[in-house]
């Protein structure tokens, strides 16, 4: 039902930062290079984790009224096994502005016995100490105090989250630099395209941090096509 990359590919991935997976992903001339990726409004919590990458699994959250839809707990959780490991929560927060937490130390626990890694929202998120020793990544709009009236509106369908559009299944890719999807067209190349920007780049950096620097050595090194 669901497209999967490789253990081997899922592995090279989870080591390589969020710019170079950019990067590499420009490299390839996919997509405009200002879309794929989520604004700088979304953050990481815990700056010092590695890389995450996995499979996502969609939602909709409220926290502002008791009242209206509520998705019941154990269908969001149908859903998330239903998608391949390593799970990523992306939920859209529909509160203007947020004011709920849905994530703190009890659903981080839940989640990432689900078989997830990380959430990303546009809503917010607390109890950042016990997360963090739990190992689960949070990418999130705000920090908030509260969970007030926080629940489910809706799962499974497209979403929203710093301008970036998620379906179900997409591969999503973070860090503490932020969030990135990844094209399954183009997973596989990614590791190779990561290794030739590398080498392009450290062509002009050593240069710069040579004793014999000088500015015509950098305009010569700028001649080499850039790759991405």
């Amino acid at each position: 039902m669901y497209t999967t990359i490789s253990p081997a590919t899922l592995k090279a991935l989870q080591g390589i930062d969020g710019p170079s997976i950019c990067n590499a992903i420009e490299g390839f001339n996919f997509r405009p290079k200002n879309e794929g990726f989520m604004m700088p409004e979304i953050q990481t919590a815990f700056r010092d984790f590695p890389p995450v990458v996995g499979y996502a699994v969609t939602g909709v959250i409220s926290a502002n009224a008791p009242e209206g839809r509520n998705v019941a707990r154990e269908e969001w959780w149908d859903l998330i096994a239903s998608v391949p490991e390593p799970r990523f929560i992306i939920l859209h927060d529909i509160d203007n502005p947020p004011i709920g937490a849905y994530w703190g130390e009890v659903q981080g626990n839940i989640h990432k016995a689900l078989g997830a890694v990380a959430v990303a929202t546009d809503g917010t998120v607390r109890d950042l100490d016990e997360v963090h020793e739990l190992g689960f990544q949070f990418f999130a709009k705000h920090i908030s105090v509260s969970h007030a009236y926080t629940h489910l509106v809706e799962i499974g369908i497209p979403v929203s989250v710093g301008g970036l559009t998620v379906t179900t299944g997409d591969l999503i890719h973070g860090d503490k630099h932020g969030v990135t999807s990844i094209p399954f067209e183009l997973a596989d190349k990614i590791p190779d395209m990561v290794s030739t920007i590398a080498d392009y780049e450290k062509k002009t950096i050593d240069v710069c941090q040579s004793p014999s620097f000088s500015l015509e050595k950098l305009k010569e090194v700028a001649k080499i096509t850039r790759p991405y």
